[in-house]
């Protein structure tokens, strides 16, 4: 018959189990509304981009059970250590998670007003492929959560610099573009907010990498640009 403390070990672990389960669904929900997003905008599909925004709901009400379950774990188990570390950091993630899914809701939020016929902006075409960089960013820094991988952490880190390249010079091809025809101006507009969403999930991203290097290692990672020495 198993002890009292084995009995709170096992309903431990049974929690923490359950937290990366919630963390996983939120992760694909959220990329699943980034690659949604992104084949609305392709498409000009205006009714895809409203489902992007009311399933939106369904990552909140996971952050909130989130929530429940974390404060829960404190509560009653008290973990120490390498599991409180990655109590909260899966409380953390969700809050991020969350905010991502908001900025695939943002850019579901902007089809309406993009063109997508044959005369559109050619940065259109290119948009996708910052959209796959992150999203597939977000991918493995909750693989690495799942695995409490440092190291791939750390990668996900590294990456976030591409990223950054990636909107600096869509930045810049769209501003040519603009200044060159002024009855653009709106439309671009819209075009420059995708992209600097599509931005800031990499930035969140790396945050979530920044956590998970922390639950795995108990250190706190050096300033993000040092990180390209140690590629």
């Amino acid at each position: 018959m198993p002890t009292g403390q084995e009995h709170t070990v096992k309903a431990f672990d049974q929690d923490i189990g359950h937290l990366r389960g919630l963390i996983s669904q939120m992760g694909g929900l959220a990329e699943e509304a980034i690659a949604d997003a992104m084949t609305a905008l392709s498409r000009g599909d205006a009714e895809l981009a409203k489902q992007v925004r009311s399933k939106d709901k369904a990552i909140d009400l996971i952050e909130a059970e989130v929530e429940k379950l974390a404060v829960r774990v404190i509560a009653l188990r008290a973990p120490m250590a390498d599991d409180l570390r990655e109590v909260v950091a899966a409380l953390k993630i969700a809050a991020v998670i969350e905010r991502i899914g908001d900025y695939a809701k943002n850019i579901a939020k902007r089809v309406p007003s993009i063109h997508t016929g044959p005369d559109r902006i050619e940065a259109i075409s290119i948009l996708p492929a910052m959209a796959n960089l992150a999203s597939d960013m977000v991918r493995d820094v909750l693989d690495a959560f799942a695995s409490r991988d440092a190291e791939a952490a750390l990668e996900v880190c590294r990456r976030d610099r591409a990223l950054d390249d990636f909107y600096n010079s869509i930045f810049r091809v769209l501003l040519t573009f603009m200044v060159e025809n002024p009855k653009t101006i709106s439309e671009v507009a819209h075009l420059l907010f995708v992209a600097k969403n599509l931005e800031r999930i990499g930035d969140h991203a790396t945050n979530v990498a920044e956590m998970v290097y922390f639950a795995a290692t108990g250190k706190y990672l050096a300033d993000r640009d040092s990180l390209e020495g140690r590629a």
